[in-house]
């Protein structure tokens, strides 16, 4: 994303957390830093060009970009998406009820429970999906337990493999310079011997 999104090389905006299905789907909550800019726009780019320059590079793997937010019902609402809510019951110990109508209630699901189960890691909340028409009645595959670990270690494990490529690149390029410096030292040493033996020769003659 990096390449494809300059407001997120310079800081203007930011990945807050990614939910992640290796080449099936991902979730991406985006945030700004600067009054004024859109992160999901800044991500999806005009037409979804940035966006699908990015799930070009990944195959078939969809990418679904929300807007994060400190609110835990507005971001629940979000990561539901493309799934419309008609509400949000925030609940203890994190655990959240969303309603969604009954057209809906699939898509809210996902197929196997993929997108609520990607919603639930994303937020690092429980998310019981329900019709609003049946409130009570509970769906299957509607709940997906919070996976805070997995959730944030997403970003985290992109982070170091970042760090260490880098701490690598940079130990490559120390022990280069140290071979170079070595060789140089050897080269040095050769010479002067080289010279040395040369007027030795020359006193002995």
């Amino acid at each position: 994303f990096e390449m494809e999104v300059p407001e997120l090389s310079d800081g203007s905006c930011e990945i807050k957390m990614i939910a992640r299905e290796p080449g099936s789907r991902t979730k991406i909550a985006v945030a700004s830093n600067i009054p004024g800019v859109d992160p999901v726009g800044a991500f999806v780019g005009q037409r979804g060009t940035r966006v699908m320059a990015v799930n070009n590079e990944l195959g078939a793997e969809k990418i679904d970009i929300i807007a994060w937010s400190d609110d835990p019902a507005q971001l629940i609402e979000s990561a539901i998406s493309p799934a419309k809510v008609e509400s949000v019951e925030i609940g203890d110990r994190r655990e959240a009820r969303v309603y969604v109508l009954e057209d809906q209630l699939s898509l809210a699901i996902g197929r196997g429970g993929q997108n609520v189960r990607l919603a639930a890691k994303l937020t690092g909340w429980k998310i019981d999906v329900r019709s609003s028409a049946n409130p009570e009645e509970s769906q299957e595959g509607g709940t997906a337990v919070a996976e805070n670990i997995s959730a944030a270690t997403d970003k985290e494990r992109v982070e170091e493999e970042i760090v260490a490529e880098e701490k690598e690149e940079e130990i490559l390029k120390e022990a280069k310079e140290e071979l170079v410096e070595v060789e140089g030292e050897a080269a040095v040493a050769e010479t002067e011997d080289a010279q040395n033996q040369e007027q030795e020769e020359e006193s002995v003659s």
